[in-house]
């Protein structure tokens, strides 16, 4: 996600109050002398957002907080701030001044404080651990707080604790939790406990009104790690598919086009994903003037991704933060952004195919979407029509995507754009099908069989679906393909796992109950299928002919 600065000026927050106590009362770790800890502006920022105020409930607006950032930017850190400042300081909501600001007052005037460092080894609950202790023994915050005590293993606070936590503590479940950190949760997977863990914590941390924050590198999709999940859960509220907007995400990454080949590309890729913390000696590439270099020597970096030794989609997750693909990814989330065209405006009456994949539901519950994805032929522009899934929770019980809401979808684009190629996937849909083609079937100009305009293969069953599979991979790494960044589209792109057949390579579900789609993924393919039929059949050349015999008369 690109990374966009807020108005933290026009919002009610106590994040002014959280910024001027961690300055005042913590040391920045890792110094030889004592220097005050002092985030950086996009950490500020994060800080601002995170205790922003809903004006009209008088409740934070977030509940989950997700930053994402390369290693090596300052995560562990962050957090440790804030974690000692919600053990100490006025961060609960307690009304408003006489400006019309928000005050707050500590969490030990209603309920005894615990906080929890939690990760899934104790080596990993060190990397916020360690520069929490420097932050309290050699701040002032040891002589502004009567009985503040940071021992080794766990902090104790005037009143209540901060501990660290693993996938084996035995106290995790039902612990009056009021805030905590998860560090490094691309690394939360199932075989180390990781999901059972989050979910304990921020059960427990509900219960008593507190909060959470998880601070992941970039994950590989596919491991079902907690960062993968936190990323599908922030990816349903942008889709309007869950109820609650609670999560606030902040993840950056390096530019989809970032070639580690070249220097300059590499470097800009590196200051783009570091922001503020970069060493640049031009300083960040966020803000404007930018800010004084940071503490992270990008040629230091250079050289170990230019590491013969090193693995490319190590470094690429690990400094340049992208978030690349499983080792059976048909489309990496690098391919795909590099094909984003943020400019591209659809027309009407523009020439466009069409690509439909349907379901009429599926066993146990689980029903596959049905989408309908367009493309420009002019372009290769990829656009999300409509795409129909399952809602959460009861409203998904005995679901199936409305047949009248889809016809008049498919009317819509009709009576919109001027549609050339129509191409279907007949399964669970041939009595449809068979009435679009006797609608709409002369007005096509490419057609996907001899006899039937618009039904094409059932899936899996001939060589052509393979090549279809193949034609669009080859596409989008080349960049022949666009989109228009359609979040369901791209999400089920990405799930899509390419695998071989007797008949070549097509693309699955990572397992037959997985509830992660990629029906939209078989759309775009026939999309494409139909595009490229359109360009052979020089649709292009004779409306651009006609167009400029128009002009000429």
């Amino acid at each position: 996600m690109p990374w966009k600065p807020s108005a933290p000026d026009e919002v009610p927050t106590l994040g002014w109050y959280a910024l001027d106590w961690i300055s005042e009362n913590l040391a920045a770790p890792a110094k030889m002398d004592y220097e005050p800890m002092v985030p950086y502006r996009e950490q500020e920022d994060f800080i601002l957002r995170w205790y922003e105020i809903d004006p009209t409930t008088g409740r934070f607006k977030n509940q989950r907080g997700l930053i994402g950032r390369p290693r090596g930017w300052g995560k562990s850190p962050l957090l440790a701030a804030i974690a000692a400042l919600e053990g100490l300081g006025d961060v609960l909501f307690d009304g408003w001044d006489a400006d019309g600001q928000p005050v707050g007052r500590p969490w030990s005037t209603v309920r005894t404080p615990l906080v929890h460092i939690a990760a899934v080894s104790e080596d990993q609950t060190r990397n916020t651990w360690q520069p929490l202790l420097e932050m309290l023994r050699e701040g002032p915050v040891i002589d502004n707080y009567r009985g503040l005590d940071p021992l080794d293993t766990f902090v104790v606070l005037p009143k209540g604790r901060i501990e660290m936590i693993t996938a084996s503590a035995r106290s995790t479940k039902g612990a009056p939790v009021t805030f905590a950190t998860l560090d490094q949760t691309e690394e939360w997977v199932p075989s180390n406990g990781g999901p059972r863990l989050a979910q304990a914590i921020r059960t427990n941390a509900a219960k008593n009104g507190g909060r959470t924050i998880e601070s992941p590198n970039a994950f590989i999709p596919g491991e079902n790690s907690v960062a993968e999940e936190s990323a599908a859960y922030a990816s349903a509220i942008r889709e309007g598919r869950s109820r609650n907007t609670d999560l606030l995400l902040d993840h950056r990454e390096a530019p989809a086009d970032t070639d580690m080949s070249d220097r300059e590309s590499l470097t800009h890729g590196l200051r783009v994903a570091y922001g503020d913390s970069s060493g640049h000696p031009d300083g960040c590439v966020l803000h404007d003037p930018p800010c004084a270099p940071g503490h992270v020597d990008l040629e230091t970096l250079i050289a170990r991704i230019w590491d013969p030794t090193s693995d490319v989609q190590v470094v690429r997750s690990d400094f340049l933060n992208q978030i690349t693909h499983a080792s059976d990814s048909w489309i990496s989330q690098p391919e795909w952004s590099a094909c984003l065209d943020v400019d591209a405006v659809l027309s009407d009456g523009d020439p466009v195919v069409l690509g439909f994949d349907g379901s009429r539901g599926r066993a146990r519950g689980k029903a596959d979407a049905t989408a309908l994805i367009g493309c420009r032929v002019s372009d290769g522009l990829l656009f999300e029509v409509r795409v129909w899934e399952q809602p959460d929770g009861p409203a998904g019980k005995d679901w199936t995507p409305n047949a009248t809401e889809v016809d008049v979808t498919v009317q819509q684009c009709f009576e919109r754009y001027k549609v050339v190629g129509f191409y279907a996937d007949p399964s669970g849909w041939t009595e449809h099908i068979a009435r679009w083609e006797s609608r709409y079937g002369r007005r096509l100009k490419v057609r996907a069989t001899q006899g039937e305009p618009i039904s094409v293969w059932p899936r899996g069953k001939t060589s052509n679906v393979g090549h279809a599979v193949e034609a669009f991979h080859s596409a989008v790494v080349n960049g022949e393909v666009k989109h228009d960044g359609g979040p369901t589209l791209g999400r089920h792109i990405l799930n899509a796992r390419r695998r071989a057949t007797r008949t070549g390579y097509l693309i699955f579900k990572a397992y037959p109950d997985s509830p992660e789609k990629i029906d939209a993924a078989y759309a775009a393919v026939m999309a494409w299928k139909a595009r490229l039929d359109a360009l052979a059949a020089g649709l292009t050349t004779v409306r651009q002919k006609r167009v400029r015999k128009a002009v000429i008369g």
